[in-house]
């Protein structure tokens, strides 16, 4: 479903102007005039971090474009594979569902024509409630507690629901918006809203500035427990990351990729990836999640096939060593 999208500062530039703006030896044949980033819900990290490089390579490029408003990381990768967005942000979970032919929307597809383009960040797990709740562990959440675990089909959607099962905590489940969650969590209307997005989340800071609120870390048999039985890899939350911590807070994290619909020309995504990764300060300026969208990343895929453009990007600034059974076309 589209529902917003945030235009680029260069839509009046003409595809002909662009050449000059990203170098006119490239061969811009076949080149979009125009481009939409698929995110997630306002509030969100993907909706933040993706509208504004999504601005930044339309600014570059002289291109009209932005980021969209979508469900998340399950509906983005179908909105790439089949051509509606052409490009997106997926974590390696739903991207792996989303291969198999298992991703909800879309039940028995499996959408191949969603490729790697470059790494953008871990996506922690996390848990926030209202001091004034009381909830300060996992343990303390009550039974039948209601947690909001963002958008439908999301990633937190998708895996924070069986965590909390795996942790044996009964709850009932609620959907929505991160920032709308927020509203209806400092309005009493949700117990604890389980968080799967990159830090800082909008959502989280903004609730910090209205009211007092406890970030629940795992314990270590916690973290113990949800690493034997999802894709995560053990993360902690910089102290620094909210106002609230007084010390990093141990968690859990999935990695994030921005995804290419595979049939882009290569030169377009080559130059779209080259604007990303070339200066990594400008993008923590974006986005302070950014700070893990490094070359040396290109590594953290093992699920999805590269595009050509990206491929040939970070074989050549990064000595990344793809195999072709994991290029796409190869």
């Amino acid at each position: 479903m589209k529902v917003t999208l945030i235009t680029g500062t260069a839509m009046a530039l003409a595809l002909g102007a662009s050449a000059a703006s990203a170098g006119s030896h490239l061969d811009t044949t076949g080149w979009p005039e125009s481009f939409t980033v698929g995110t997630a819900s306002q509030g969100g990290t993907y909706f933040a971090y993706g509208s504004g490089w999504a601005n930044l390579v339309a600014e570059e490029l002289g291109l009209s474009g932005g980021g969209e408003v979508t469900g998340g990381p399950m509906q983005n990768m179908a909105l790439v594979h089949t051509g509606d967005a052409q490009f997106g942000m997926t974590t390696m979970g739903p991207a792996a569902e989303s291969l198999q032919g298992t991703n909800p929307i879309a039940p028995g597809l499996q959408m191949t024509n969603a490729c790697a383009m470059f790494p953008m960040y871990q996506t922690p797990f996390s848990v926030t409630a209202l001091s004034s709740s009381g909830i300060t562990s996992i343990a303390d959440i009550p039974d039948g507690a209601k947690i909001g675990f963002g958008p439908a089909g999301s990633t937190s959607d998708t895996y924070f629901p069986r965590m909390m099962e795996e942790l044996g905590v009964n709850f009932e489940r609620r959907n929505g918006g991160w920032s709308d969650l927020g509203g209806q969590l400092q309005d009493g209307l949700l117990d604890v809203i389980a968080f799967a997005a990159g830090v800082p989340v909008p959502a989280v800071s903004q609730l910090e500035v209205q009211t007092d609120v406890n970030i629940i870390e795992f314990t270590e048999d916690e973290q113990a427990s949800i690493l034997a039985a999802f894709p995560v890899s053990e993360f902690a939350i910089a102290s620094d990351t909210y106002t609230t911590l007084e010390a990093d807070a141990r968690s859990v994290s999935m990695w994030n990729f921005a995804i290419a619909n595979c049939d882009l020309p290569e030169t377009f995504v080559n130059a779209v990836v080259d604007i990303v990764m070339s200066d990594n300060e400008r993008m923590v300026g974006i986005h302070k999640a950014a700070r893990s969208t490094l070359p040396e990343n290109w590594d953290k895929n093992g699920v999805l096939k590269w595009h050509p453009g990206a491929a040939a990007w970070f074989k050549e600034n990064a000595g990344a060593e793809i195999p072709d059974d994991m290029i796409h076309g190869m």
